[in-house]
């Protein structure tokens, strides 16, 4: 199972680490997902869900 929301599909992007003399290195950026149980169809699933969806959950409910 990737770490990728569920809700919104956002994942890693890929980045650059810049150290002092300007040199680039690949890096990615991990988005802040958490583990959730959601009710899906009748049926209580766990998904990764990230932080700005989870928040969203958390206000209609």
């Amino acid at each position: 199972m990737s770490k990728v929301c569920a809700l919104c599909g956002k994942g890693r992007t890929a980045g650059k680490n810049v150290s002092h003399s300007n040199r680039h290195t690949v890096r990615s950026f991990s988005a802040n997902v958490h583990k959730m149980k959601l009710d899906i169809d009748g049926h209580v699933k766990s998904v990764y869900v990230c932080t700005r969806c989870k928040r969203t959950l958390n206000k209609e409910n």
